[in-house]
This record gives C-alpha cells, structure tokens and sequence, in this order.
C-alpha cells in the first residue's frame, strides 16, 4: 500500500496471508480435524498466528498447505513424512521459479539469449 494510503477493511479479502479463519472453521473448510492442524502446526510445516485471545488464526495460503498436507495423509503418507515432502516441493519451486527469473535475466536487451555453454561430456 502506498504511504499515507488509507486502509479498508475489505483490503484484506485478497490477501492470501491474512490469518482470517479460526482453527475449527480451518478444519472444517479442508475436511479434517483441529487435532490434524495442531500436528501441522508441531512439525513446523505451518505457524499460525494467534489472535488477541491466544486463539490459532490461520491464512488461506496456510489452508492451502494443510490440505496439501491432508491429501498425503489420506494416501497412507507419515504426517511427518507429508510435511518434508510439501517443504520440499516448496523449496523446488522457489529454485525454478529463481531458475526462469535467471535465464530471464541473461536473455539479451533484444530478446534472444546469451551464448550457450559447449555440451558437456
């Protein structure tokens, strides 16, 4: 938001990081339960933030990698084992999507790209 810009409250209805749900709507939005969260929340794979009262608030991106999370579950995956999969699948796009920003940036002004690298043996 720009400096003096004033704040509306519907600002947050597309900010995928506003802790908006409260742990038994969460629950209820991804079909498991408050129990589940928690594990989630034990292995590190998601921090809710807490509301005034202490209560667990989670975001619609933090939904996103529970219900992830679920989906490995559900077919028969560790939940501890769930958790570093989805980390690492996070890390794999992160590397690919700084891989294409990379490239991106070795392209000429003109649009076409540097020189390659000789073919390796």
């Amino acid at each position: 938001m720009a400096p003096g810009a004033r704040h509306s409250p519907t600002d947050n209805l597309d900010d995928d990081d506003y802790p908006a749900y409260t742990m038994g709507r969460a629950a209820e939005l991804i079909g498991t339960t408050p129990a589940f969260l928690r594990a989630l929340g034990e292995a590190r794979l998601i921090a809710p933030l807490r509301s005034e009262g202490g209560h667990r608030r989670y975001s619609r991106y933090q939904l996103r990698i529970a219900a992830r999370a679920r989906e490995l579950v559900d077919q028969g995956t560790p939940i501890e084992a769930a958790c570093r999969i989805i980390i690492l699948e996070d890390q794999l796009e992160e590397a690919q999507r700084l891989n294409e920003e990379l490239r991106g940036r070795r392209s000429d002004p003109d649009g076409t790209e540097g020189p390659e690298a000789p073919p390796q043996d």
